[in-house]
């Protein structure tokens, strides 16, 4: 296989610790092993990171903004969802 053949990986980089993963950008390797040298290499070469993560990107499934009205619309007649329907106790200060 060649450098041209290799699979496109998404690098995600945590910065420290309690902090969520951040995408970062791309890598082309062999395998997971090689993806997580190359994102090493180039992503955290001044010590940026403590935590990544590489993902074959053909394995990334997203919705597509044109499709935001059907996708997400529904969850807004679904008032159960937000805490504004709950009757809280007033023992309950902080919720």
């Amino acid at each position: 296989m060649s450098a041209k053949e290799w699979p496109l990986w998404e690098v995600f980089i945590r910065s420290k610790n309690g902090l969520h993963h951040r995408h970062a950008g791309s890598v082309h390797a062999a395998d997971a092993q090689m993806a997580l040298e190359n994102a090493r290499d180039i992503y955290t070469r001044r010590q940026e990171g403590i935590s990544l993560w590489v993902v074959p990107s053909k394995e990334i499934v997203a919705s597509s903004p044109e499709d935001k009205e059907a996708f997400f619309e529904p969850a807004v007649d679904k008032i159960y969802r937000h805490p504004t329907f709950y009757v809280l106790p007033d023992e309950v200060n902080n919720m």
